[in-house]
Order: structure tokens, then C-alpha cells, then sequence
């Protein structure tokens, strides 16, 4: 089985096998199915191509964000302010009813100062409950002195991110980049299907070759 590369994008095969699949394409019935050799039209290509770019677009700003620890450090310190825990401790309210109101105060209290975090925050809500689990981990690595953005919130675990950035001064941090792996993954994914198609199509005969359906018939 060769490949010819000299025209790559007319056909990968060469000559004598393309005779011979033009001959099995004419004279197997394939159950009495006519399978033409026609092209893929152009514009379902360029809707193809269009989706996608429009899809990684929109999806930039979205795609694969990550709660880090940074985000939420603030929310653990208004936690622990006497205005919030008045309100945990009210006993004319439920623990449901305390909990929401407590992190709505959070919350009022954050949107009346600017942050880089604000959109993050937007992004990823957080309950009272899942504030208790994560705050003394955060607690922890503030005490620590670490880079609370290389901390990623796993549901109530805190770990040490998995990305791995090398700056130009030699240091290595674990900060998630704006477009995250996974937007990579998704374009190769996208490049790698794309390829596989071409080469799949190219190994058959060429669109100009119309097969004679009379032959099986």
C-alpha cells in the first residue's frame, strides 16, 4: 500500500490503486445501495470551520476556568468579621436562612470594591458550606506565605495546581494561563479530525471520477 505525496491534495494513492478501487466501487453492489463520488460541498465546509471558530470565540473567556484559592480569600475573611457571624449566630433564623444571609452580606460587601477576581467570582458561586470546608486550608497557605493562584479549590480540597509555566527568568509557577490546557486540547482535537479526513478522503479516487452504477446492477 503506497502513498503518493507529489499532490497531496488530489489524491494520496497512486495510479494502479486507484483503479483498483474505482473497479471494487463498480462491480460490488453494496447491497443495492449507488454511492456517488461527489464532493464535500464547500459551504458545509466553511459552516464546519465557522462553528468552530465561533464556538472557541465565545467560549474563550469560559473555557476550562478553574476556582483558585485567590478567589475566595477574601470571602474567608469577611467569613470571620463580627458583622457575618452576628448573622450565623441568629437564632431567629434557620441554618439555611442564616447561611444565605450571611453570604449575601459577603458578596454586597465584595461588589462595592474593585478586584481582578470579580469576573472568577461571577463564574463560580460558593455556598456557606463549602466556604467552611475550603476557609482553614486557605487559612493554612496564607500562613504559609504561598501564591494563593497556584491553588486550585477541588470541591472541599485545595490543591496545588498541575500547570506548569515556565517564566523568563527560569522560574517555574503553577498559575493557570487566560486560555487554559484545555482550549489547546480542544484546537488539536478540532486539527487532528480535520487531518484524519482529508488523508480518508484523499486515499479514495478523485471527485472528478463519476462510478458507473450500471456495472453491479
Amino acid at each position: 500500500m503506497s502513498w503518493v505525496f507529489s499532490r497531496p491534495l488530489y489524491s494520496l494513492s497512486s495510479k494502479d490503486q486507484n483503479k483498483e478501487a474505482q473497479y471494487i466501487w463498480e462491480h460490488e453492489s453494496l447491497g443495492g445501495i449507488a454511492e456517488n463520488n461527489n464532493p464535500l460541498p464547500r459551504p458545509v465546509i466553511g459552516l464546519l470551520v465557522l462553528t468552530f471558530f465561533t464556538a472557541m470565540m465565545l467560549t474563550m473567556p469560559l473555557y476550562g476556568q478553574r476556582p483558585t484559592a485567590a478567589i475566595f480569600a477574601d470571602y474567608v475573611t469577611l467569613m470571620n468579621s463580627s458583622s457575618v457571624q452576628k448573622v450565623l449566630d441568629d437564632k431567629t433564623l434557620t441554618h439555611a436562612e442564616s447561611d444565605a444571609k450571611a453570604m449575601k452580606l459577603i458578596t454586597t460587601s465584595l461588589e462595592k470594591f474593585e478586584s481582578p477576581y470579580n469576573f472568577q467570582r461571577e463564574q463560580h458561586h460558593i455556598t456557606m458550606n463549602q466556604l467552611r470546608m475550603v476557609a482553614p486550608q486557605i487559612v493554612e497557605l496564607q500562613r504559609k506565605g504561598v501564591d494563593l493562584e497556584e491553588y486550585t479549590i477541588v470541591g472541599a480540597t485545595v490543591a496545588k495546581a498541575t500547570f506548569f509555566s515556565i517564566q523568563p527568568d527560569g522560574t517555574i509557577i503553577n498559575k493557570q494561563p487566560w486560555w487554559d490546557k484545555g482550549y489547546t486540547i480542544a484546537i488539536w482535537w478540532f486539527v487532528i479530525f480535520a487531518f484524519s479526513i482529508i488523508i480518508a478522503v484523499k486515499r479514495l479516487p478523485h471527485f472528478t471520477w463519476a462510478p458507473d452504477h450500471t456495472i453491479a446492477h
